[in-house]
């Protein structure tokens, strides 16, 4: 359980702070910086939820607990050292990875198959889904690189790979089932 009394503890001041399992890091470092992306993703789909109905409000809730998942997985370095740990590392896990493509092909069974790139937007939520998307990815990129350089859960980086797939597919279920995605017109403008 976590119990957050104090919100400022001057810890950070000079630069540095805690990771899960204590040991400190400058917040400019690779894993600092795929995490707060993490955390960025989750703000960006706290106003995608904004404009969701009911079920895909549901499955974007669902996604943003596993977010904090995510986040929790990638401050705790060290996965070597996960059996030695006084407590469990929280990491995440194949069915999470498998769930996203169980909703990514259900909801692509409704659409139509592409047969052009889309332009980002058409309705709101659609133009907030594209956001999502493309913020997952710089997620994505962020958690590969740190991942050259210390350990990192295969399934994190899966998980947020098939995760830019499911909110692409969510922004055009958002368009009217694909029907108002707005098409890339290659050239148009030449």
């Amino acid at each position: 359980m976590v119990v957050l009394n104090k919100i400022y503890t001057k810890t950070g001041d000079a630069g540095e702070t805690a990771l899960g399992d204590g040991s400190r890091v400058a917040k400019h470092s690779m894993r600092v910086t795929a995490y707060g992306t993490v955390d960025e993703l989750n703000a960006a789909l706290g106003v995608t939820r904004l404009h969701a109905d009911e079920d895909l409000g549901a499955r974007l809730a669902a996604i943003q607990n596993d977010l904090f998942d995510l986040g929790a997985d990638l401050c705790t370095p060290n996965m070597e050292k996960d059996a030695e740990r006084e407590y469990p590392a929280l990491r995440i896990v194949a069915e999470q990875v498998s769930r996203l493509e169980r909703e990514i092909d259900s909801l692509n069974a409704r659409l139509e198959p592409l047969r052009s790139f889309i332009l980002p937007g058409g309705s709101p939520l659609s133009a907030h889904m594209h956001i999502c998307r493309t913020v997952a990815r710089r997620a994505e990129r962020m958690v590969v690189e740190l991942a050259t350089m210390e350990s990192v859960n295969p399934e994190a980086v899966k998980y947020l790979n098939r995760l830019s797939d499911w909110f692409f597919v969510a922004g055009r279920i958002a368009n009217d089932d694909g029907r108002a995605d707005i098409l890339w017109v290659p050239g148009a403008n030449r």
